[in-house]
């Protein structure tokens, strides 16, 4: 991230997993899951789209798996919560599959261990988290997942699936100093009152969530629905689309994002496997104390074996010559795209829990792992 002083203000957001392009992107993710599980080699680019009452599924598949496209969907939507009909939108609703082979003049690339898109990918660490993650971002997910939590647990039984939440930090020369204001969208029953939600939210989400990252706000810091309306959420209200949370699945504004989204791709698709690999080579040079910032950059074209561009920025806060940070690189990881599939041990089915709360930052993940 580049400011013009050492004293500003960031802003990142993150959604609940209920919120429609997250439905969206956990449904695309699933279908991956089901195909790895039976063909770790299989090939994946799946859609979907959620809109009233509406389910589509899109794309193209290159596998011997079998894979029940409406029946994943149904189980992912009914987990999710949206299980009554009078949202407009349910595991009942109707569901419409166009998914087709995988177009072979990508295919060829791919089965030479090329990458399956071309494009730019963008990996960022820096120090200020325990996960080396930004702190905006972090909190933000750290919100939308307790919401969740409460809801699922009857904590707040009146709230409903969807919602959002965002964070403003100050930061003090250069560090994080203060959260500014939280501002959290959910819909709830409309027996229950504004104020009431509000109250409850700032208790039982709020305060403990900025607790953990020593932090604490007024209430009157925290915004709840800023129409001061909302009852009925979920892709009834707002259409759903697979990847278009791609900041938000990254790090929150904070660091660059590359051309593609993740979700529903395989791990041949660079968009996806060449992110984590960037992630995973700049988390570790800030844990390795060679620098307190990076950012490392990657890029490829279908078909393409090696990256064709490789570099890394650490923003002045270097503690080795760059070719020392750029020696460990290229000992730490292989980025051929076949480099990075068996480094990271991609071919796994572990992609539907990336599809919320980020696929960033979390230690379950084999590009989180510190060497």
């Amino acid at each position: 991230m580049q400011t013009n002083g050492k004293n500003y203000f960031f802003t990142s957001e993150s959604v609940c997993a209920g919120h429609p392009d997250k439905i969206c992107d956990q449904i695309s993710d699933a279908i991956l899951d089901s195909v790895l599980s039976q063909d770790p080699y299989g090939r994946t680019a799946i859609e979907c789209l959620a809109g009233e009452n509406r389910l589509v599924i899109a794309g193209e598949i290159g596998t011997n798996a079998k894979v029940d496209f409406e029946s994943i969907a149904r189980e992912q939507i009914k987990r999710l919560g949206y299980t009554n009909g009078d949202f407009n939108f349910s595991c009942n609703s109707p569901i419409h599959v166009y998914v087709h082979e995988q177009s072979p003049e990508i295919a060829v690339g791919v089965k030479k261990k090329g990458a399956g898109d071309q494009g730019m990918m963008f990996g960022f660490a820096c120090r200020e988290t325990k996960s080396l993650m930004p702190i905006p971002i972090t909190i933000a997910h750290a919100l939308t997942k307790k919401i969740d939590e409460v809801r699922e647990g009857k904590i707040l039984s009146y709230l409903r699936p969807d919602g959002k939440s965002q964070v403003t930090i100050e930061y003090k020369n250069g560090k994080p100093y203060r959260v500014t204001k939280v501002v959290i969208a959910v819909p709830h029953k409309e027996s229950v009152e504004l104020s009431d939600v509000k109250n409850d939210l700032y208790k039982k989400v709020v305060k403990p969530v900025l607790e953990k990252f020593d932090f604490k706000i007024n209430k009157k810091d925290l915004i709840v629905n800023g129409t001061g309306i909302w009852h009925k959420g979920g892709p009834a209200s707002d259409c759903g689309l697979t990847g278009r949370k791609i900041v938000v699945d990254t790090y929150g504004g904070y660091a660059r994002v590359g051309g593609g989204a993740f979700s529903g791709k395989e791990p041949s698709k660079v968009d996806r496997g060449g992110a984590y690999a960037a992630r995973y080579l700049a988390k570790n040079i800030v844990a390795q104390g060679l620098a307190d910032k990076a950012e490392v950059i990657l890029a490829y074209f279908i078909g393409a074996k090696k990256p064709v561009m490789q570099e890394v920025e650490t923003f002045g806060t270097e503690k080795k010559p760059k070719k020392i940070i750029k020696d460990f690189m290229n000992r730490l990881l292989d980025t051929s795209v076949a480099g990075i599939i068996d480094g990271l041990d991609l071919r796994r089915p572990i992609y539907l829990q990336t599809a919320a709360y980020g696929h960033f930052g979390r230690p379950e993940f084999p590009w989180e792992k510190i060497v």
